[in-house]
């Protein structure tokens, strides 16, 4: 039986009261929420934190509320709760299609939105989908709070901007006038992608006026292809330009090959699913749901 290496354990009753305490126990103590990215890890050994913090009992971050023209959506939000939210499903559908195809039902019901976010895994659907909605973060330490671009927040694979005690507290993403959607390819069902696309489009007289591209598990910098972005800008959302966008997408990714298959079936699933979830979401700005 894989069993983890002694560690000291307390429950964090408010925000204060989790920043204190990651004060006090210093850089080798870990938050847990969902916990299902790091008690495995702590089965393994991979991971022995000397403390965990129990911050489960936070109840001012599960919260998802509509405030001052953005979606706000607390840190321990978990994943089931984002996908049953009507505020969510109405203005950011890409935030559903990535949620419904996240792990299964016991993940979801446990696992929270600022979990997946903080971990950073380079397969993880969120970071993708709220990178192409542009994102902010808020977070709070010792020193007090600060809001961090979702696109600045993340700086490699399981390394974010968060400091040893700071704890991040919400998401929040700007409702504006645009269509979105999320495409993605798993081995089996609730899987890690072998590739997945969040698109987000912004018209106005026929022609995009922003586009958000996000790429999660093909080593895309900060989860998000730029250059196609820029691209999209300034013309139609129409076929042909899809399908340059899906091809600059694919060469500005970098993906490692691993068992989910080698660096250029990835590339291709990389511009393969940028044009459908562009598809999808210029469908949704018709009034035609993808």
């Amino acid at each position: 039986m894989q069993v983890p290496a002694t560690f000291q354990y307390a429950r964090a009753t408010g925000v204060e009261h989790a920043i204190e305490l990651l004060t006090r126990y210093g850089p080798e103590a870990r938050l847990v929420a969902g916990g299902h990215s790091l008690l495995p890890m702590m089965k393994l050994r991979l991971a022995q934190p000397e403390a965990l913090i129990d911050i489960n009992g936070l109840d001012e971050l599960t919260r998802i509320r509509v405030d001052g023209g953005e979606l706000a959506v607390g840190a321990m939000v978990r994943h089931a709760g984002l996908l049953a939210s009507a505020v969510v499903g109405e203005h950011f559908p890409v935030l559903r299609d990535a949620e419904r195809m996240i792990a299964d039902p016991l993940v979801r019901n446990r696992g929270t939105v600022g979990g997946s976010l903080c971990q950073a895994d380079p397969s993880e659907d969120l970071s993708a989908a709220f990178c192409a909605l542009r994102a902010t973060l808020v977070a709070q330490g010792p020193d007090g709070r600060r809001v961090v671009p979702v696109r600045e927040f993340f700086l490699g694979p399981y390394e974010t901007v968060l400091g040893e005690a700071e704890l991040l507290l919400e998401v929040r993403v700007p409702i504006r006038s645009h269509a979105s959607a999320y495409r993605k390819v798993e081995r089996r069902a609730g899987d890690w992608a072998v590739a997945a696309a969040a698109a987000v489009l912004e018209l106005s007289g026929g022609v995009v006026t922003e586009a958000g591209i996000g790429l999660t598990a093909v080593g895309a910098p900060r989860f998000v292809a730029e250059e196609a972005e820029r691209y999209l800008c300034g013309g139609p959302p129409d076929e042909e330009r899809f399908a340059e966008a899906g091809r600059v997408a694919g060469e500005e990714c970098r993906p490692s090959a691993d068992q989910r298959g080698p660096v250029d079936y990835k590339r291709h699933l990389a511009a393969e699913l940028t044009v459908r979830a562009l598809r999808a979401a210029a469908a949704r700005a018709q009034g035609q749901e993808a």
